[in-house]
């Protein structure tokens, strides 16, 4: 007979928890579909099942036919702050310039937070990553109190101020050296470490880093990983020349140029970002450098509209399915005011050969 008052208690606090989420307004019309509710909530679908028919015969839901469980009790009060259950991503620029890949997973995570009854809203602006953005950083969110953080394309700074203000976040991206924060991000380095290892043993002694000069913690974590393959290599004799750039077309094929103009000129090439990877090859291309015979290159970064470059790149792809998932579990863990499991993760994507990566030419 015990079961009968678990049963029965675990279906009160669900409708309990159901009615505290409609009062809060992060259900305005209808009540999500009962299998997202379940995974949500972590209940069986007769435990929801009941917790809903208690709750429309209070008066606060009703069936609809193609609705679902529409909405009727008003929540109490306006609402003038956001609760627990909205999340916030902070950018430095709008979402509508952010690479491709990003704004996908952007879009993944949104959704798996809409099924789950949260909200994503977004929060741009350059001010909020200058090395004197505290003031700024402070006024945004204390007028915008989230349950989480997600910081994209972060600095450093911007990410000490989360630190010492406490505020719950998560680094989508990677963290600076001594910086405690739980991130979710790409292996650059051991991405750019493979990458020499691939480029040294096709026999090229004379590697390339072209590489945005902001310097975020993913291309000082790039940068080293590159060194790293290089002198882990058995052959002594292999070089590296870095091209800085200020993400500009014309800085991106100054850099080129001045790796080019090198004796002897690097061999093959790694491009630290998708977009600069399409500046780089049609740079060489001008220059009359043919891809791969007479230099191989490499794209660090993945985007969907490198798939109809030719010749195919080689690249690095992970789906930004996976990107949004991992970052999920922390968002969660977070709204809850849990401890998160898992305070780093890197995800080594696949490496595609493409038809970029050849053997040096004999000098």
């Amino acid at each position: 007979m015990e079961f009968i008052p678990r049963r029965q208690s675990l279906v009160s606090q669900t409708a309990i928890i159901l009615l505290n989420q409609i009062q809060q307004g992060v259900w305005r019309d209808s009540l999500p579909g009962e299998r997202n509710l379940c995974e949500a909530m972590q209940v069986s679908r007769n435990t929801l099942r009941a917790a809903l028919l208690q709750l429309k015969r209070d008066g606060v839901i009703r069936a609809e036919h193609g609705a679902g469980n529409r909405i009727v009790a008003r929540p109490r009060g306006r609402r003038n702050k956001l609760q627990s259950t909205d999340v916030a991503l902070l950018l430095p620029e709008a979402i509508e310039r952010v690479r491709p890949t990003m704004a996908l997973w952007i879009d993944e995570l949104r959704a798996m937070l809409s099924e789950r009854g949260c909200r994503l809203r977004i929060f741009h602006g350059s001010q909020y990553f200058r090395p004197n953005a505290a003031a700024a950083l402070e006024k945004l969110v204390k007028l915008h109190p989230h349950g989480c953080w997600a910081l994209a394309l972060s600095n450093e700074s911007t990410q000490r101020w989360f630190e010492r203000a406490g505020v719950p976040c998560v680094v989508a991206g990677s963290v600076y050296s001594g910086v405690n924060l739980p991130f979710r991000d790409l292996d650059h380095r051991a991405i750019c470490r493979h990458a020499a290892g691939l480029m040294i043993g096709m026999g090229h002694r004379k590697l390339g880093l072209i590489i945005q000069k902001s310097r975020r913690a993913g291309d000082i974590e790039s940068e080293a990983g590159l060194i790293e393959g290089v002198r882990q290599s058995p052959h002594q004799d292999v070089e590296v020349a870095i091209g800085y750039n200020e993400a500009t077309v014309a800085s991106i094929c100054s850099a080129l140029r001045r790796l080019l103009d090198q004796k002897p000129a690097p061999t093959a090439l790694l491009v630290a970002n998708a977009y600069h990877y399409l500046t780089v090859v049609g740079r060489l291309a001008q220059l009359g450098w043919r891809v791969p015979q007479d230099v191989s290159v490499i794209s660090r970064d993945e985007d969907p509209f490198l798939s109809f470059v030719v010749p195919t790149p080689a690249r690095y792809v992970a789906s930004p399915h996976i990107m949004a998932k991992s970052l999920l579990r922390p968002v969660l863990e977070l709204l809850e005011g849990g401890v998160i499991t898992h305070r780093a993760i890197r995800i080594m994507p696949d490496f595609i050969r493409g038809e970029t990566l050849a053997e040096p030419r004999a000098q």
